[in-house]
């Protein structure tokens, strides 16, 4: 099975090269090539890929910058003419360091570090009982036990839990393809919510922590059906 990747590079030959070694290789499925961190960001917080190339220095932010920013963790082989690089490489925990000019050899080899990486379960959805989220310039981390449930605001959205709400840039079609759906089901356009914190449903809204959070008439019975009614 290919692996997703996205090009962020601004050189357009750099990126042009990039492409044909993905191609070559049959391993990676290419879903864009942008020249700046802003373009990136918009695509990768809406979309999910398992790997990045990508460059450090373009115009307007750094690659680090990116890595500052994405609201989720792919593999990352940096691609830079420049070893000073390196340290930053290691503190980000990337793949692997691909020095300008290298060669197709090479970039096999650092595709094959990827790939060793890979469990059995990549690109599915998140089994485990915790999330990493970005939200005020850092990653937290949120148990699934503690979120009450997710609301859409356009471009981002709110994780509400008993204590505290966190606002992240993504989207509920994107959470809804990544959260654990053990435990989480949309209920709404707008809402993702933990089923396991449902305190009462009335009609075509449930409550939760005394939040009154509507249901989709067309997804009401889907909901039923994952409760336990005696």
């Amino acid at each position: 099975m290919k692996l997703n990747c996205a090009i962020i590079e601004d050189l357009k030959v750099a990126a042009d090269y990039l492409v044909r070694c993905c191609e070559k290789s049959e391993q990676l499925e290419v879903k864009g090539h942008f020249p700046d961190v802003k373009s990136a960001l918009t695509f990768l917080n809406k979309n999910t890929v398992d790997l990045l190339f990508l460059d450090v220095e373009m115009p307007g932010a750094t690659g680090f910058e990116l890595l500052d920013n994405i609201t989720y963790k792919p593999k990352v082989i940096l691609t830079t003419s420049k070893e000073e690089y390196a340290y930053n490489a290691f503190q980000y925990n990337v793949a692997d360091f691909l020095k300008k000019p290298f060669t197709y050899a090479r970039f096999l080899e650092a595709l094959g570090k990827v790939t060793s990486m890979q469990g059995p379960s990549a690109g599915a959805t998140n089994p485990g009982n915790h999330i990493f989220i970005k939200s005020d310039g850092k990653l937290v981390r949120l148990n699934n036990d503690d979120i009450l449930f997710i609301e859409s605001m356009g471009d981002y959205v709110k994780f509400v839990t008993s204590e505290k709400k966190y606002i992240t840039y993504n989207t509920i079609k994107n959470l809804e393809e990544k959260i654990n759906k053990d435990c989480f089901m949309r209920v709404h356009r707008s809402y993702i919510i933990n089923l396991l914190k449902i305190d009462d449903i009335r009609e075509n809204d449930l409550f939760i922590n005394g939040i009154e959070i509507p249901i989709s008439k067309n997804l009401r019975a889907d909901v039923l059906k994952r409760l336990t009614i005696l």
